[in-house]
């Protein structure tokens, strides 16, 4: 490809005193992708979202983003979450991390905050400006909750829920702090197969409308195949593999990390 990748992973390594957790991995993503990171468990996927969203700092290698509007590329090991969140990259989690005693729509607006510009003076002066960023907000808020289609549970608590829902609102808070790319640490686990498939048209739709581009782990064979543009395989900390679904559905070393498994898709 003649473009910069928007997320350019260079040897990522990550230590924890003797294990090497992750052993010089590189991973690229470039403007418009769905690209998804694979392997079994325990082969470091997890730790190489962690790396590259702050909450971790790597032991070595470079995690370069160019965001398209500016398309500077900069470096951004080690610097906190919610730095790497401003910058454009925003996270969800393996385990739901909602306010489950807020409502839908409060938690969407929690994910607006990274963009407003009212400082703890405006909030508690209240003053127009201050009156104005929250309607906005608001509006904003419930305008993204249409798209996912969580409109109807707007002033619901998150804890009452349905649990696939409850991932979607994850999701959206997510595309509250307007990223130019999201990171979905295992979307579809625990999801059924409405649930899943419903979450597959959702993935292709924010990627097409929304113009954001998507890294995801995924356990789910059959979705994986069916949404990524490019995959990476990992195994023991090491990348093994990267390639379109076809030609990773018939690598070798892929189907041995899967202990021996065909992939079914």
């Amino acid at each position: 490809m003649d473009m910069e990748p928007i997320l350019d992973v260079k040897q990522l390594t990550m230590k924890f005193g003797g294990l090497r957790a992750l052993d010089k991995v590189d991973l690229d993503v470039y403007q418009g992708q769905i690209v998804a990171l694979i392997g079994p468990n325990g082969a470091g996927k997890t730790t190489f979202f962690n790396c590259i969203t702050g909450m971790y700092d790597p032991s070595g290698g470079d995690v370069l983003i160019s965001p398209p509007k500016n398309g500077r590329p900069q470096r951004i090991n080690g610097i906190k979450p919610n730095k790497v969140t401003e910058k454009g990259l925003a996270r969800t989690f393996q385990n739901i991390r909602l306010f489950h005693n807020m409502t839908v729509l409060e938690n969407v607006m929690i994910g607006c905050h990274c963009r407003m510009k009212a400082g703890i003076l405006g909030a508690v002066l209240r003053g127009a400006s201050t009156r104005r960023e929250e309607e906005a907000v608001i509006q904003k808020s419930y305008t993204i909750l249409k798209k996912i289609g969580l409109e109807k549970y707007v002033n619901d608590f998150a804890k009452n829920l349905p649990y696939g829902a409850q991932r979607r609102l994850e999701i959206a808070r997510a595309m509250a702090t307007d990223p130019f790319m999201l990171l979905l640490d295992e979307p579809a686990a625990g999801m059924n197969p409405q649930e899943t498939h419903e979450l597959d048209e959702l993935i292709i739709r924010i990627r097409d409308t929304e113009g954001i581009s998507i890294l995801l782990i995924e356990h789910d064979m059959k979705l994986v195949m069916s949404l990524s543009d490019r995959i990476f395989v990992m195994d023991y900390g090491k990348k093994i593999a990267q390639g379109t679904p076809e030609e990773i559905r018939k690598n070798p070393a892929v189907i041995k990390a899967y202990l021996g498994e065909e992939i079914d898709a």
